[in-house]
């Protein structure tokens, strides 16, 4: 794949700064993109941009460039909040590419890079950059679902459960979702699941390196997805095996509080133990990810 990569920390601060006469003018142009013609059929086009000034701060956009505006999709990678990378995504990338969305892959700073909420963060900024530039990528910024795995699970519902309401998205999915890192905390105290135990130490270190006490209380507070429900949230699917690491109970939690204030979530248990992306690719899980995507973008 050849890749063409633009913006800077110029992207991220026009962004979070109102533009003014100076700062628009500094405004970066995308690099034109290299058309790809994967399987002889043509239209898809893809590209890398920074959407800031880390190295992790990156996503591959994948379009088809016909000028028809197409709804989008946001994809975040899984890892602990500590590995992972876009780059294992790319299946799925090309899976929602050719349903015809633009579909944006992304990478974003890991728990030893920064801490939460930075995580949270870098999906609003790249968000925010897409929706900026809709018109290169064919993209509807009103219309857009954000697909999360394990630890981009709890990435992506964060980003559905931020402020009150997200312009322009629609949806939420969440394969093996972590919506509460404080029960992951407990969970593993003293489970003799090695994934439960690592969970619990992953939590400790999005937090910063610090348990959920004292100064800490608040940053524990913030990476529980729950707490922020209000009723302009995006509706949630969320989809776990009954007897993983990340139990179903985790979304069941979640789908009470959005309930209370009338938004759906609809927690879907498949049986086994598979976990994220092995998850996703069981037998009809991804076509019904899939259908409820196309409901809620039409």
């Amino acid at each position: 794949m050849r890749s063409a990569v633009f913006a800077s920390v110029l992207a991220l601060v026009a962004i979070v700064v109102p533009p003014t006469a100076a700062n628009a003018a500094q405004d970066p142009t995308p690099v034109p993109s290299t058309p790809l013609d994967f399987d002889g059929l043509g239209g898809l086009s893809t590209e890398t941009i920074a959407y800031g000034s880390h190295r992790r701060q990156a996503m591959d956009v994948w379009w088809t460039a016909d000028g028809v505006k197409r709804p989008g999709v946001f994809l975040v990678h899984g890892g602990w909040w500590s590995s992972g990378d876009k780059r294992y995504m790319k299946e799925i990338t090309r899976s929602y590419a050719d349903l015809g969305y633009t579909v944006f892959n992304l990478n974003y700073r890991l728990s030893g890079d920064a801490a939460w909420p930075a995580q949270r963060t870098d999906a609003l900024t790249a968000i925010a950059t897409a929706r900026k530039h809709a018109n290169r990528w064919s993209f509807d910024p009103s219309n857009y679902v954000v697909v999360g795995f394990s630890a981009g699970g709890h990435i992506a519902a964060a980003v559905g459960t931020y402020g009150d309401g997200v312009n322009g998205l629609k949806g939420v999915v969440g394969l093996s979702p972590i919506i509460s890192p404080l029960r992951a905390y407990a969970d593993g105290e003293k489970s003799t699941d090695p994934n439960k135990r690592k969970l619990r130490a992953a939590a400790i270190r999005l937090a910063g390196g610090c348990a959920p006490k004292g100064k800490c209380s608040r940053v524990w507070a913030s990476m529980e997805v729950a707490w922020h429900a209000s009723k302009k949230d995006a509706p949630m699917l969320a989809v776990h095996s009954d007897k993983e690491f990340v139990p179903p109970v985790q979304s069941q939690l979640l789908k009470q509080m959005l309930g209370q204030v009338g938004v759906p979530v609809t927690v879907f248990t498949a049986p086994g133990i598979n976990h994220s992306a092995p998850l996703y690719r069981e037998p009809g899980v991804a076509e019904r990810v899939q259908a409820w995507v196309a409901e809620r973008l039409g």
